[in-house]
């Protein structure tokens, strides 16, 4: 939807500019740590940061989000008096630059300058994987690296989708060229956002920064003499065509995935040979199912083939011959499954059509001989296309089987004979509670499902049972009765594995791509490695763990899950950007392992580098890069280290080490989820590696959060739902984009930025602008003196409490929280106390809000906050300024009676509006608008209702809980005193149960925690006002009728309409050129010259002085209304109503008299006034 106009946003931009270039000149966020005798020594020090980003490109609203959460608790932090630091470095390791480069290379090579590429493009379709796992909230969906490419098939395509032209992508074939342009417009972006960054600390990585490259092969040389980094063979994701394994930074496609192990089983082939396997005679022929379930292996019936499938038979190592698909054997050759690595000896191509019915001897079965049958939903990309069948705990095999032992013409079409299929039943091999001992066959029948077809269903089927099975389920086999599954698969395997009856396979959980195009496979490497898999260090993190704060306990147990799998890691790769192994300089060290504590360089990188982001202009004390020995680390780094022997000045080392000192360890860490696998538990481990003995400088707090949703979809370039960070604030200001983003969500959750809020929130903030500046424009005229008015000091109490509440949600960094107690609710409590005032509002309470509302909010929006600051007549920036004073504590029962008073308003309405329009529908009659009402307050409910809150009490204490309706409703009938009101029990028990849920035990109370009558009799007035009622009366339900004590209880007051007899008079005003108008206004019986002006100010709203205002009526009332009036004397032919004038009304004739004082006597002057307004 097109905007009407943007000159909001354009005023709010240009605060947020005027705001940036105050901090800048003012170098507000600018940190040094305080010298240790000066003042600020024992201040408190909050250090945050944020994993670098990469400069392959634009940051967009995912990065921003994630760094928002950095950026609102370092703002709050400051808030608590503390010195906060926020540094922010630029990551540049790893393969994806230099293969941008390259591939720019070869796209100008082989398509030209500027490169015209072929029309179509392959549109790759993605299987789906709906196998059920383990789900995890804090995982991560998918690679970010897939999103970002949205479908772009060429490099060249991908840059001019970050809106640059031919001749600037061109200057992108040198890799040096991207060190230099995206970390200028990353830095530009994020200072637009106002970012609370000390800009000196920023790097870039790799040995284009020589300083940071000496730091990171300090790192190295301490881990290896810790014996923290190995060598040898080890699993890991590999890409054969660029040579090197394929770490997560280096993928286009299945980041986050890692090797999966499976259990390769092999089913031998029976001789003799059937014929389309002859020319393998003399060999041993096996087909090979990856599972990883081997203990189910007892239960086999049959081995699936996919029918429509090329399978391949190829040699192994030790000659024997195994059948699988191309791809799996692609994978087993880089395995050691095959003579030579990386290469597969092809012997035979057969169709799946083509292996059917072929008999197996399977290992563990209790079938002599297995048969081949079709099943068609195997997949080619997992496992290795042969399936073994469980069909006693696997629902797809079960459905499968039975179709085919139902439907003999599907078994013709497979050319399979009877004996083949109708012999093989169901093995029991496990009992799982709740599902018995053939748990496919229950759940199958549970669900009744029909065929192998009901895909939808047997999905169902198989997340009922297969977790379950396994982690609940009990052996029934022979030598395992009794013992739980997860405990005898691990035994199970190995003992398959000595005898020969299968071996170790591993191949990638899902589909990976390098950033070449391979798609990678699991590979036996020779590769430097960190050993997270070693036990001591492994319980060092654990611990380190147990004692950081994750703010999530979904974030806590992917940590937990991910220590438990997690052991090697190859830190080492051939190609690609960054520093050199020290020791072994033909690798790189890789990019997830050179960013594990370079938030310790932040400490030194100013003193390091300068004003340059790779250390080329030299610091303010000329260190040169290769006076950065490994000594000169150690003293900066450990306490206990000698001072090295150096030029270093020593100044310059005593305050590098001195800043490491202050600003150690890491406060805050804040990440997207999809990093807790990989980059923030190697962030624990190297911290706890490099600091063994010094526990202070391990990481404090870690906060992960989940992706970015943009108008509820997946944000991505190629259906145009995507938003830079420039464009977000170019469209919403910096301050509508991170209100918006604190508005998101807090959880680990996927969290949305909807467009259409994003705008409502830049009004907000400009509607709360606006509306401080009225309040500044009309300070004088408010009212001063004594708080003590009943609404000044609900209004006192209820800003404390959101100041409290809202410091709650900061400290425990849930900001959309925040923002809803302290700004959504917090100008709620605002326009309340406008509303209870009656506008006279008292100007310290307005300046105290003002004041914390501007603070509360600065963490999040700090630009518009800043200029609020300063146009209250702040000197100083809001950036030094503390969290709001409560002063008070918070009288919790003032702000039970304001939502009383609140509540019973509300209701009072929909009273009145039930009232005007009585009966239903045709038989529905209009009533005049109520004059007065009548409130009836009791201070104790009706008996039987006393009765059933007390019964109600009393069972709840005696168990904890409400017992069902039943059980209550037994309970109630036993009870004399409810005999007549049996109709109404139980629904009353329903609504005492509902606010139950909202007030706790409060709802079972007799009377009401404070005295009703005396809130509403002092809010008389306001709510005569809001019910625009000429008089309101308050009583005690014991002064009323039977149905009055019936209807009204405690918190529920009950209220009685009445209309008064009235006559509609006209009010003309005889003042030419004013732009007061006619009005027809009722007038009552009693009615004084004072109650009519205060009415007709109430319809005349351009009137707010009462005193202004003068009525006159015509000396003849009959024939004065008629004529002309005469402009030069206005006021001929009237006479001034006295200011002690009563009123009285014949309704019959519909005119109305006055006396004056004592008199009786009384002056018809007929339904025609005459009102003058006066300046």
């Amino acid at each position: 939807m097109e905007r009407k106009g943007t000159a909001k946003l354009q005023h709010l931009l240009e605060i947020e500019k005027q705001s940036q270039k105050r901090w800048q000149d003012e170098k507000v966020f600018e940190i040094d740590a305080p010298q240790p005798d000066s003042p600020g020594a024992k201040q408190e020090k909050y250090m945050v940061t944020f994993p670098y980003p990469y400069m392959n490109g634009r940051l967009h609203l995912g990065h921003t989000f994630s760094l928002s959460k950095c950026e609102f608790a370092l703002g709050f932090e400051r808030l608590q008096g503390k010195k906060c630091l926020f540094p922010f470095g630029l990551h540049c390791t790893g393969m994806p630059i230099k293969a941008g480069a390259d591939k720019l290379c070869y796209e100008m090579e082989t398509f030209g300058y500027p490169p015209v590429f072929p029309l179509s493009q392959e549109n790759e379709k993605q299987v789906e994987d709906n196998e059920p796992i383990i789900k995890d909230k804090a995982k991560g969906k998918k690679s970010k690296a897939a999103a970002k490419s949205a479908g772009l098939k060429y490099q060249w395509q991908i840059m001019k989708s970050l809106g640059l032209t031919d001749p600037e992508i061109k200057l992108f074939a040198d890799p040096a060229h991207w060190l230099t342009y995206f970390p200028k417009w990353t830095v530009h972006d994020l200072k637009l956002m106002g970012l609370k960054v000390d800009w000196r600390r920023t790097f870039i990585t790799t040995d284009a920064n020589p300083f940071y490259d000496s730091f990171v092969r300090w790192q190295f040389y301490r881990l290896k003499e810790r014996e923290k980094i190995k060598f040898g063979k080890r699993f890991t994701i590999y890409s054969p065509k660029d040579g090197q394994p394929c770490m997560d930074h280096d993928r286009s496609e299945g980041e986050g995935v890692g090797p999966q192990e499976y259990t390769l089983i092999k089913m031998k082939v029976v001789e003799p040979m059937p014929a389309v396997l002859k020319s393998l005679e003399g060999s041993a022929v096996y087909l090979v199912a990856a599972t990883l379930r081997p203990e189910t292996m007892f239960g086999q019936t049959n081995c699936w083939v996919q029918p429509n499938i090329r399978y391949v038979a190829f040699r192994t190592v030790n000659s024997d011959v195994f059948i699988c698909t191309r791809r799996a054997a692609r994978n087993m050759s880089y395995q050691g499954f095959t003579t030579n690595n990386g290469k597969v000896d092809v012997i035979l191509e057969i169709s799946g059509m083509d292996l059917m019915g072929i008999g197996l001897n399977a290992p563990l079965t209790a079938y002599q001989t297995i048969y081949t049958l079709p099943m068609i939903n195997i997949k080619e990309n997992k496992g290795t296309g042969i399936v073994t069948s469980v069909p006693s705990d696997a629902p797809d095999d079960y459905a499968a089987l039975r179709d085919l032992k139902n439907k003999k013409a599907f078994r013709e079409k497979y050319h399979l004979s009877d004996d083949m299929v109708l012999p093989y039943d169901p093995v029991k091999i496990i009992e799982i509670p709740g599902y018995g001992d053939l748990s496919a066959v229950q759940v199958c029948d549970e669900l009744n499902i029909q065929s192998q077809n009901d895909k939808d269903k047997l999905q169902e089927a198989k997340e009922r049972v297969y977790m379950k099975g396994f982690y609940e389920g009990v052996m029934l086999v022979k030598g395992y009765e009794g013992q739980k599954v997860q405990d005898v698969k691990p035994i199970i395997k190995n003992l398959m594995i000595e005898n020969k009856q299968a071996v170790k396979y591993l191949e990638p959980e899902k589909s990976v791509i390098s950033r070449s195009g391979d798609e990678c496979v699991v590979a036996l490497c020779d590769q430097w490695y960190l050993d997270y898999g070693e036990e001591e260090w492994k319980k060092q993190t654990k611990q380190c763990l147990d004692e950081l704060n994750t703010y999530s306990e979904d974030v806590r147990k992917n940590f937990e899950a991910t220590l438990d799998w997690l052991h090697e890691h190859a830190c080492s790769r051939s190609y690609g950007l960054g520093t050199k192994i020290p020791w072994d300089p033909q690798y790189l060290v890789e990019s997830l392992s050179d960013s594990t504590i370079y938030m310790a360089y932040y400490s030194v990188a100013h003193i390091l580098q300068g004003d340059s982001f790779d250390g080329s202009t030299g610091g303010p004390h000329n260190i040169r890069p290769d006076q950065m020995t490994p000594e000169v680390w150690d003293y900066i780094f450990y306490k206990d280290k000698p001072l090295p022997k150096t030029s270093i000045p020593r100044p310059a080392l005593h305050k590098m080490k001195h800043e490491f000192e202050y600003w150690y360890p890491v406060d805050l860490r804040v990440s997207g989820k999809d990093l807790v696998p990989n980059h923030l538990t190697y962030f624990i481990y190297n911290h706890v590696a490099i600091w063994p003995n010094d526990r202070k400088k391990w990481p404090q707090n870690i906060r992960a959060n989940g992706h970015m949703l943009l108008n509820s979809q997946k944000m991505s370039k190629s259906t145009g739902n995507f938003l830079t960070l420039h464009e977000a604030i170019s469209k919403f200001s910096a301050d509508g984009m991170r209100f918006s983003l604190a508005d998101a969500g807090d959880s680990v959750e996927d969290a949305n930025f909807v467009e259409e809020m994003a705008d409502a929130g830049l009004l907000r903030l400009y509607a709360f602008l606006e509306w401080v500046k009225e309040m500044l424009t009309a300070k004088d005229s408010m009212r001063t003196g004594s708080v003590t008015a009943w609404h000044d000091r609900v209004f006192e109490s209820e800003i404390n409490s959101g100041i409290i509440e809202t410091q709650k949600h900061y400290q425990n960094m849930m900001f959309k929280e925040a923002l809803k107690t302290g700004l959504y609710e917090f100008q709620a409590i605002r326009d309340k106390y406008r509303e209870f005032s009656l506008g006279d509002m008292h100007r310290d309470l307005v300046f105290k809000f003002i004041d914390s509302q501007t603070l509360m909010l600065s963490p999040i929006c700090p630009h518009l906050c800043e200029h609020i600051w300063s146009l209250l007549g702040k000197k100083e920036s809001i950036m030094h300024a503390r969290w709001p004073d409560v002063c008070e504590d918070v009288d919790h029962s003032l702000i039970q009676q304001s939502q009383y008073l609140e509540g019973v308003t509300h209701d009072f309405r929909i009273r009145m509006k039930a009232y005007m329009q009585q009966g239903k529908g045709k038989k529905a009659v209009g009533q005049d608008k109520p004059t007065e009402a009548y409130v009836w307050v009791a201070v104790t409910y009706p008996t039987w209702q006393s009765v059933i809150l007390t019964l109600l009490k009393e069972l709840y204490l005696k168990s904890g809980d409400f017992p069902e309706n039943k059980a209550i409703a037994a309970e109630l009938k036993k009870k004399d005193e409810l005999k007549k009101y049996m109709k109404k029990a139980m629904p009353f028990v329903q609504a005492v149960k509902e606010k139950f849920t909202t007030d706790g035990m409060k709802a079972l109370n007799l009377t009401s925690d404070f005295n009703e009558q005396q809130v509403l009799q002092t809010n008389r007035v306001y709510l005569a006002s809001s019910l625009d009622l000429e008089a309101i009366h308050i009583k005690m339900s014991t002064e009323g009728d039977d149905k009055i004590k019936e209807e009204c209880c405690p918190g529920k007051p009950f209220i009685v309409y009445s209309t008064k007899a009235n006559v509609q008079v006209t009010f003309i005003n005889n003042q030419p050129c004013n732009g007061h108008f006619e009005l027809v206004v009722p007038v009552y019986q009693g009615d004084t010259t004072s109650s009519v002006i205060k009415r007709l100010v109430k319809f005349n709203k351009n009137v707010s002085d009462l005193g202004s205002l003068t009525l006159m009526h015509y000396d003849d009332p009959i024939l004065g209304p008629r004529k002309i009036p005469n402009f030069a004397e206005p006021n001929q032919g009237k006479t001034l109503v006295p200011s002690d004038a009563t009123f009285s009304i014949n309704q019959k004739d519909q005119v109305i008299s006055i006396s004056v004082g004592k008199s009786n006597q009384n002056l018809t002057i007929g339904n025609q006034l005459v009102y003058s307004v006066h300046s």
